[in-house]
This record gives structure tokens, sequence and C-alpha cells, in this order.
């Protein structure tokens, strides 16, 4: 049997991620966000939903561009601390420790620590209440190549170990149970 309870966001886990804006030294920020995801394919595409009254969503509504950097086990604390700290008072990048390196397809910086950051430009801005999403358009992804495979060059997930949140906690990945499709994959014949 199952309880009804009031709506709320219940879809979890979401990557945490730090999200870095700022076209210049003096306005560079880091936002923690778990409200992002994917939403298209082909053009890529995905979102961040941000308040309105925190410090950096007026400079991503500016400058229309961000970066999602997905964050590792190593950062975790910086990604806390981050998300209850404002950059109207504090240095983010010099407080954490995390290097801004300049964006390749933007302006705005990327974490230099993040093993994948996804530069943005923003499509459209929808007010929903609370939050208000930034539709972007992916510009540009940079991988650490720490994290690539040397025979096939995909991505390491496992070995990233990504932080994901879960209901106001933090996690890294956990088991890797399959891979797409592997239900109905074709087992190979022995010879």
């Amino acid at each position: 049997m199952k309880q009804s309870w009031k709506p709320g966001t219940m879809i979890y886990p979401l990557p945490a991620v730090l999200v870095s804006c700022g076209n210049s030294p003096q306005r560079r920020n880091l936002i923690t966000v778990a409200w992002t995801g994917t939403v298209c394919t082909n053009p890529a595409m995905c979102y961040i939903s941000v308040r309105p009254e925190r410090h950096s969503y007026q400079i991503i509504k500016e400058e229309m561009q961000f970066t999602i950097n997905l964050t590792t086990k190593e950062m975790a604390q910086a990604v806390d601390w981050c998300g209850v700290k404002s950059g109207r008072d504090f240095d983010k990048w010099k407080e954490t420790g995390l290097t801004p390196i300049d964006g390749v397809a933007v302006t705005c910086p990327y974490v230099e620590q993040a093993p994948i950051s996804i530069e943005c430009r923003v499509k459209e801005i929808i007010p929903l209440g609370s939050h208000h999403m930034f539709l972007a358009e992916v510009v540009n992804v940079l991988a650490d190549e720490q994290y690539l495979d040397p025979t096939t060059g995909a991505f390491n997930m496992e070995q990233a170990q990504l932080v994901s949140y879960n209901h106001g906690a933090y996690y890294t990945q956990g088991e890797k149970i399959g891979r797409f499709g592997w239900t109905v994959q074709k087992k190979k014949k022995k010879k």
C-alpha cells in the first residue's frame, strides 16, 4: 500500500553539479545545482533551475551562458559549501581551492578539477515558481583525459566517482548493473 503525500520533488537521485558563471574575474561565481538534466539529444540541450534570489541567477540571466561541472567524491565538500554560501559574501573559487579555467566556447570559466565540464548558451528562461529554468544548448564538452579509456576513448564514469544528490544527502555512484539495452542483447555464440 502507498501513502499519498503532498506534491514534492521526489525524482532522485540527481547529479550534484557546480555551475560556473561570470565572464570576468570580478564576476566569476560557482553555484551548486541539483535541479539539472538533459532535455534533448539533437541539438544537445540541458537545463538548470535556479532561484531568482541566488547571486548567480542575475549573472547567468545577463550573460546568457554557464558551464555545468560534474563533481567527484573529492569535490564533495566544495560542492556542499558552494550550495550554502553566497557569492555575494565570498569568493567561492578562493574559499574552495577550485581552479577557474577560461572557457573554450563560452566566456565563463569551467572548473579544472571537474571530470566533465559542459559549456552552455541559454536559449530561454522559463519562470516556473520558486525556480526559473535556464534552457540551454550545449556548445562544448570538456572531458578530463585521466578518466578516458586509452583503448576506446570512452569516459569511465565509475572511475570518476561522480556525486549525486538524493533527498538532502550526497552519494557517489553505485554498482553498475547493466548497460542500456542489456536486457535484449543477443548472446554471442561460442565457437
